[in-house]
């Protein structure tokens, strides 16, 4: 961790442990031009802006967003005040579909589990009836 007078920065490294990714997902997300670290010679300068960028990238990613969807969410954090309300607008409506869409398949899971479970149960209630066909001293 290294610190200026203005405000924190952080290595490539030393932001990729922090965020629990590798340096060659920054250098993806740099190349698409998504964060804009500066630069002190020939290391890259992570500060505030990007490692802010970086969270909201990342959390774009873990709902299931497309480049394009993270890119425009992201955007809003340098956006200008009159386009914030449409960005997030924009962003509520995405979130809205992403949760539609993970409830769905919460549903769908649950049934799932349930027909997993009773098939697991008929299961083992014919192998305890096979089990005593098999061992008539038992009955």
């Amino acid at each position: 961790m290294t610190t200026t007078r203005e405000a924190r920065v952080w290595t490539v490294g030393e932001l990729a442990d922090e965020l629990g990714v590798t340096t060659r997902t920054l250098r993806f997300y740099e190349a698409e031009g998504l964060i804009s670290p500066r630069r002190a010679g020939m290391q890259r300068v992570y500060g505030p802006r990007e490692r802010t960028r970086l969270k909201l990238i990342l959390r774009g990613k873990r709902f299931g967003m497309t480049l394009a969807e993270i890119r425009e969410i992201v955007d809003i954090y340098d956006g200008a005040a009159s386009s914030e309300q449409r960005q997030l607008e924009k962003l509520l409506a995405r979130l809205d579909e992403i949760a539609a869409d993970l409830r769905a398949r919460h549903a769908d899971l649950r049934r799932t589990l349930a027909e997993v479970t009773d098939v697991a149960e008929q299961c083992r209630t014919r192998l305890a009836e096979l089990s005593a066909t098999a061992r008539p001293d038992l009955q």
